[in-house]
């Protein structure tokens, strides 16, 4: 039987805040045969991908107000470490060629921003680079673009509201065209 160690994320998510970190935090603090039994206002959609390409399986029920209890559940070979290479990958060395596309999803609501960009990087072409404006930071987005191969270069402009992300298609994707 899993025993489970409980991250309740429904206070940062009311404050307005991105737990994406914690929840990573703890997946990779947790030890062997460990859970994670998550508690949120909504249903964690991408994070259920995010934590299933990491081998967690996962059972989700409705508490009462429209909140989730998620538990996920390691099967063997499950990790939590795989997520730390997805920041790192923004860290590739040299010049980037500008931007040959721009977006500004600021004005979107979660998760039409990272459809939009994962459909925009499936048009292009190795070694080009996609650039969006963001209102939050993408935590559900950056690992995704890892996974599929792509490095990402990011932060917030000084007004402090405005993410903007670099995008810089790989390899894998220029295969495809």
């Amino acid at each position: 039987m899993t025993e489970f160690v409980e991250l309740d994320v429904r206070p940062v998510l009311r404050a307005g805040g991105e737990p994406f970190s914690q929840i990573m935090g703890a997946v990779q603090g947790l030890a062997p045969g460990q859970g994670l039994r998550l508690f949120a206002t909504f249903k964690p959609t991408p994070l259920l991908r995010v934590l299933g390409s990491q081998g967690f399986t996962h059972e989700a029920k409705e508490l009462t107000g429209g909140e989730w209890q998620v538990d996920f559940t390691p099967s063997a070979g499950a990790t939590g470490n795989a997520i730390a290479a997805a920041p790192a990958a923004s860290g590739e060395a040299g010049a980037w060629p500008a931007p040959v596309r721009e977006m500004d999803n600021r004005d979107l609501d979660p998760p039409e921003p990272m459809v939009r960009i994962l459909a925009a990087t499936e048009t292009m072409a190795s070694g080009e680079v996609l650039a969006a404006l963001l209102c939050r930071e993408p935590v559900f987005l950056l690992p995704e673009l890892a996974k599929r191969g792509h490095c990402w270069r990011g932060g917030f402009e000084p007004d402090g509201k405005t993410y903007r992300v670099l995008i810089r298609i790989g390899a894998a994707q220029g295969a495809k065209a």
